[in-house]
């Protein structure tokens, strides 16, 4: 996708985004105005941008194997850590998003498709020391400076699994009786998104909460959370542009929201 039309596709956005007072249902309207657009600072804040930090000024290079969409601006194997750091991690605002809704659900089984260099792990893990967090990565290399990390952040409730989703999301959802949150960043094309979303929905329940990242990353990334909104089993959805929220809540009618974050 270019420029132009990320830019275009975001003023979109903003055109339609509500704020608070626009929003009518009293689950949105607490969840937004508890969770998302809370600005507060949280213990782990402060460690695991330390961490972040860290890996930005690491110039040792690895070899890497991307199983996924790729890079939109790095389409070689050997890369600087920093140049990972830079062009792959997500901002804070949305690993401390991802904090905030795990602290605010306390969910037990937490997947994360796509570890990268285990900043968003990290404030999944955080954000509840009970959880079990279980991370895929499809590059060895990666996935070891990854733990790496956690170990220095004293992460025990993380489980890494490495390897070819195809091959590792379902024999690891065989392991677990429900999951109860998952962020979905592993690949950014429309069939494995969908794949994926629809074996993880064999585990969810009422009270699951799916992220998915990068919603308007291209058109197939579009055209897979459109899908995604349509699914009978999703009940509400909401759209904060760079990641979609989906829920499962079917004491409430099905509804879309696309909210200013």
């Amino acid at each position: 996708m270019s420029v132009i039309q990320q830019v275009v596709d975001y003023l979109l956005y903003r055109a339609k985004a509500l704020k608070l007072h626009g929003v009518h249902s009293p689950f949105v309207f607490e969840l937004y105005h508890q969770v998302i657009q809370h600005d507060g600072d949280f213990y782990a804040y402060p460690r695991v941008e330390a961490v972040r930090q860290d890996l930005l000024n690491k110039d040792k290079t690895i070899q890497v194997t991307d199983l996924g969409a790729g890079s939109k601006s790095i389409n070689y194997k050997t890369r600087k850590i920093s140049a990972i750091a830079k062009t792959s991690l997500k901002p804070a605002k949305y690993g401390q998003l991802l904090f905030r809704l795990v602290n605010h659900f306390q969910p037990k089984y937490v997947f994360e498709l796509g570890t990268s260099l285990g900043i968003t792990t990290a404030y999944l893990a955080e954000a509840s020391r009970k959880a079990q967090i279980y991370t895929f990565e499809g590059c060895p290399n990666i996935a070891a400076i990854a733990r790496q990390n956690f170990d220095y952040l004293h992460l025990h409730n993380i489980t890494q699994v490495t390897g070819n989703l195809d091959q590792t999301l379902p024999l690891q959802l065989d392991q677990v009786p429900q999951l109860d949150f998952a962020f979905f960043d592993g690949n950014h094309r429309y069939e494995p998104t969908i794949k994926y979303f629809e074996q993880c929905l064999t585990k969810a329940h009422e009270g699951s909460v799916f992220v998915m990242d990068d919603i308007y990353w291209s058109r197939e990334m579009e055209r897979a959370w459109n899908e995604i909104k349509k699914h009978p089993q999703v009940m509400q959805t909401i759209d904060l542009y760079f990641v979609g929220l989906v829920f499962f809540r079917t004491t409430q009618p099905k509804e879309h929201f696309t909210l200013s974050f």
